[in-house]
């Protein structure tokens, strides 16, 4: 089909959208940090069941050695200090302007591709990107705006360190992104991207359990898996974030350059605009809206 990749991208976008909701609100409950552990957890179940029924091994062990050390790279850099700072930023701005500023990653990633993958972009493409820049830029400059006091719904304050954490979170993307491309790719074409992202996974777990324990933290990981609503929210978009929407956007990259499935998966701001009016009450001005929309709009250049 022309537009498998493009469709898989799509489908990858509502995944994460959907995840987001689960981990915003598991996150305010128990704190960020914990939600992280708890949902690599899970994911990892997740991934020992499938593989066992699709490879009959828990592990992909069958995986080359430099498959293995860039792919725990790529775990490491996006999935443990990217996702630190993601699940903050989500707390801090919320979703709609963490996933704007996340998805500057675009960008950064075809420009990692371009230098060290030997990517080749065609001059629309960098527009493309660069209206990207610009639709984020749009949002993330806004200055808070005066709604009526008869109003329910809420404004949410951009923060400084926010915005921080959100720039945190979008550059362990783009690294991670790209190790991931470089870690699946063989002389004979890409390895299983569900394999793949469980080397993800596994790596940053043994992150986060090196500082719980080196920062003695563990005693919040215990009263998170307490609250049995929180757990329940992780598990639910572990399954869909970490488990099948990564995995997919692996997947992506067996048809689509890294800047390209990049800035396919930027449609993320978009697609949540409706979760940020009607499940969190959050006022989305008009010219928040336009500069969602003109942040992934240099989609259409990059099909061309």
């Amino acid at each position: 089909m022309v537009y498998t990749g493009e469709l898989i991208a799509v489908a990858t976008v509502l995944c994460w959208t959907i995840s987001i909701q689960f981990f915003e609100a598991a996150s305010k409950k128990v704190g960020a940090t914990p939600v992280n552990i708890i949902r690599l957890t899970c994911a990892l179940i997740f991934f020992g069941i499938f593989l066992f029924f699709k490879h009959g091994s828990i592990l992909p062990i069958d995986f080359p050695t430099h498959a293995w050390i860039y792919l725990s790279l790529s775990g490491i850099i996006g999935f443990f200090l990217g996702d630190i700072f993601l699940f903050k930023a989500l707390v801090e701005i919320g979703p709609r302007v963490a996933m704007l500023i996340f998805s500057l990653s675009a960008p950064t990633t075809a420009m990692i591709g371009w230098i060290f993958l030997k990517e080749i972009y065609v001059f629309h493409q960098w527009i493309g990107m660069m209206v990207t820049l610009v639709g984020v830029g749009i949002v993330i400059l806004e200055r808070n705006q005066k709604i009526s006091t008869s109003s329910n719904l809420t404004i949410r304050n951009i923060s400084f360190k926010g915005v921080l954490y959100g720039i945190g979170a979008m550059l362990g993307q783009a690294l991670g992104y790209t190790l991931s491309k470089t870690g699946m790719q063989t002389d004979s074409g890409y390895l299983d991207a569900f394999a793949a992202t469980q080397i993800r996974a596994i790596a940053a777990f043994i992150c986060f359990l090196v500082f719980f324990t080196v920062t003695g933290n563990w005693g919040n990981v215990k009263t998170a898996i307490k609250d049995k609503k929180a757990v329940l929210f992780t598990a639910a978009g572990s399954a869909i974030g970490p488990f099948l929407g990564v995995s997919l956007s692996l997947f992506v990259l067996h048809y689509l350059t890294t800047g390209v499935a990049s800035t396919f998966l930027s449609l993320v701001p978009v697609f949540i605009i409706p979760f940020s009016i009607f499940l969190h009450k959050e006022h989305v001005s008009i010219r928040s809206a336009a500069g969602a929309v003109i942040a992934v709009s240099g989609i259409y250049l990059l099909m061309m």
